[in-house]
Formats: C-alpha cells, sequence, structure tokens
C-alpha cells in the first residue's frame, strides 16, 4: 500500500485504504466467476487480462447486474447503442458483455493511430469511458494549447478544462465530464498495478 501511495497518491493527503481492502477482497471473491471468460476474451482481442479485470472492476466492481445512472449494463458497463453494435442480445449475459465490452475497446485502440503503446491505451480507455468524440475535441484543444495530442500527459491536462464554456464552445461535442476519465484511468492503473503484484497466482 505504502508504494503504491508513493506511486499515484504522493500529493494526495487521503488514501483510501478501505477500498483496496474491498478490491482485494472481491477480487477473491467475485473475479474468479468471470476470470476464465476475461482471460479467453482478453487473448483473443490482444489484451493483457489483468488491465481488462482492472478496467472491469472500475466499471462494475464485478457485478453482473450492475446499472449505472447514464444507462450503461453489465460487468463492462454496455450501453445499449454499443450493445446492440457488437451483436449482444442479453445485456447482462457475463460472455456477451465482457466480449463486446473487450471488442469496443480494441476498435477504440485502433482507432487513435498513436506509437506509444502506453498513450494509446489510456485514450482508447478515455473514449471507452467518455466517448471518442470529446477525446478528439481534447486533442484538437491539446494542439491549441501547443501540447502532444497524442500524450495522455497533455490530454489528462487538457480533459478538465472541457467543463468550461471557453474552451468547449468551439468544439464538436461540446461539455465534456473531463475530470471522470482523468479519475477513471488513475483508478484503473492502480487496480492493474495491483494485480501485476498480487501474491496469489490468479493463473491457476
Amino acid at each position: 500500500y505504502q508504494e503504491l501511495r508513493r506511486q499515484y497518491y504522493a500529493e494526495v493527503e487521503s488514501f483510501d485504504y478501505f477500498d483496496l481492502k474491498v478490491y482485494h477482497r472481491r477480487l477473491a471473491t467475485r473475479m474468479p466467476k468471470y476470470q476464465p471468460i476475461l482471460m479467453a476474451a482478453a487473448r483473443e482481442y490482444g489484451f493483457d487480462w489483468r488491465l481488462i479485470a482492472a478496467q472491469m472492476y472500475q466499471e462494475s466492481h464485478f457485478r453482473q447486474y450492475a446499472r449505472s445512472h447514464a444507462g450503461a449494463y453489465g460487468l463492462m458497463q454496455l450501453t445499449r447503442r454499443t450493445a446492440k453494435s457488437f451483436g449482444v442480445t442479453k445485456l447482462y449475459d457475463p460472455e456477451q458483455n465482457i466480449y463486446a465490452g473487450i471488442q469496443h475497446l480494441r476498435n477504440l485502440h485502433d482507432y487513435f493511430d498513436i506509437e506509444n503503446e502506453s498513450d494509446r491505451m489510456d485514450i482508447a480507455m478515455a473514449a471507452y469511458n467518455i466517448g471518442q468524440g470529446h477525446v478528439r475535441d481534447a486533442q484538437k484543444l491539446a494542439l491549441k494549447l501547443r501540447l502532444d495530442p497524442n500524450k495522455w500527459s497533455s490530454l489528462k491536462e487538457v480533459l478538465p478544462l472541457l467543463r468550461y464554456r471557453r474552451y468547449y464552445k468551439d468544439t464538436t461535442y461540446g461539455y465534456c465530464r473531463g475530470t471522470e476519465p482523468v479519475a477513471y484511468i488513475k483508478q484503473i492503473k492502480i487496480y492493474y498495478d495491483i494485480l501485476k503484484r498480487q501474491a496469489i497466482d490468479f493463473e491457476r
């Protein structure tokens, strides 16, 4: 915990130990049910299953019947529109939901033609969270501010600006809850790092 705190929360006064304890518990109690599907789907689409598991936890806390106020459903929090585009017939079916979510992420990853894989993955996941249109708006704003639009470090600075009219008034997609994808990516990285360091052998 102290190592994670130094790495991710060096400038933050409080660190949510309770959240991490719950995460560890749910890795042991909830994830095993979905792990075989998760690993197979991640392998098929060329992703590290642990990263997808971290994203899934951030999306739904491994709750099969999770539903958000924004109208997203299941383990990977698919909208009805996205689910339909990938042929999902049962939104809460774990296999359909997981495969569609990972395929959607793969499409976003392929959409952003970025050389650095770490930046590309972060930007793809941000697009999963808020839509690729808002990410494109952020990239255009980054250019105006003389920042590299293909660096997540740039978009981390720019996305929160899209909450303010002076910045979003000339964009294609308008207002964006830009602080959310920044927090979203940060949490996923924490969960992913824990999975990579986890003493329990999840491959068994």
